[in-house]
This record gives C-alpha cells, sequence and structure tokens, in this order.
C-alpha cells in the first residue's frame, strides 16, 4: 500500500541562523521527526560528559503546539551519545535558538562532533490545554505497587 500525504500540516516560522546548515528535514516520508543539525565542531568527553550544541535554527511554534527533541537512535546504539534531558521540551512561547544538550554514555571514548552532524530530532505534536479539578478520590482501580510496578 503506497503512502499517503499528510492530511493535516502545520506551518512554522523558522529563522536560520547559520544559513549555510540545511533546515529540519524528514529521512523518510511518514517520519515522525526532523533531524536537527550542530552548528559547531565539539568533543563530548567519556563517561558522563556533555556538551551545550546549538542548531542553527530558531522557530514559532504556533500556540497548542510544543516541540520534543529527541535522541537519534543510530548515535545512541553507535557512540552512546543521547540527549540528557530527553524528551527536551520547547514551549510554543520560545523564540531563541533551539540548543541540545547531548550526553556521552561511552565508557572510555570520546564523541567528536562535526558541524553539519545530525544530532537529534525534532517532533512537534498538538499539546492539549488542562484545567485541574480537585476531587477526594478518582475512579477507576488502582494498579498497586507503585512506580515501575505492573500488579503481576
Amino acid at each position: 500500500m503506497p503512502l499517503r500525504s499528510v492530511e493535516i500540516v502545520i506551518s512554522i516560522e523558522i529563522v536560520q541562523l547559520d544559513p549555510e546548515l540545511a533546515l529540519p528535514s524528514n529521512a523518510r516520508i511518514g517520519d515522525a521527526g526532523v533531524d536537527l543539525y550542530a552548528r559547531n565542531d565539539a568533543v563530548i568527553e567519556p563517561h558522563g560528559g556533555r556538551i551545550l550544541m546549538p542548531t542553527g535554527i530558531a522557530i514559532g511554534l504556533p500556540f497548542g503546539y510544543a516541540g520534543f527533541v529527541l535522541p537519534r537512535s543510530g548515535n545512541a546504539l553507535k557512540h552512546g551519545v543521547t540527549v540528557v534531558n530527553s524528551p527536551g521540551l520547547i514551549d510554543s512561547g520560545y523564540r531563541g535558538e533551539i540548543m541540545v544538550v547531548l550526553l556521552n554514555t561511552d565508557r572510555s571514548l570520546e564523541h567528536r562532533v562535526t558541524r553539519g552532524d545530525r544530532i537529534a530530532q525534532l517532533v512537534v505534536q498538538r499539546i492539549e490545554e488542562v484545567s485541574w479539578t480537585v476531587v477526594q478520590s478518582l475512579d477507576g482501580n488502582d494498579r498497586g505497587g507503585g512506580f515501575g510496578h505492573s500488579g503481576s
């Protein structure tokens, strides 16, 4: 079955702070995330080294949307590099440069990032507003056991 084009497309304004870098793009049709690129060369030291990497773009997410910065699975598998605060949250009111906090989990090897490398991916999602209703108890069954417990 052939892939259909996306039926709902939102327009997001983008400022190319570094016009030499590629704009965020999908690797394949239908991918949820768009690639983000490194603006600078850097070295991430092993065993927990961290860097703050600019991406060369600023975006204007519409109200009711948020961006989530996620690690690239290839970087995680091949190099042990991930996004520290994954997912990194970009609120609709943020207008600064998108920055990614990268972490090297490899115990012995540094990781070199080269300008233009794909370092993370960005997923844009609709976000619902919530209002809180204070109640004395909640409907449904308590699965019991606390965090990480399936009840079995």
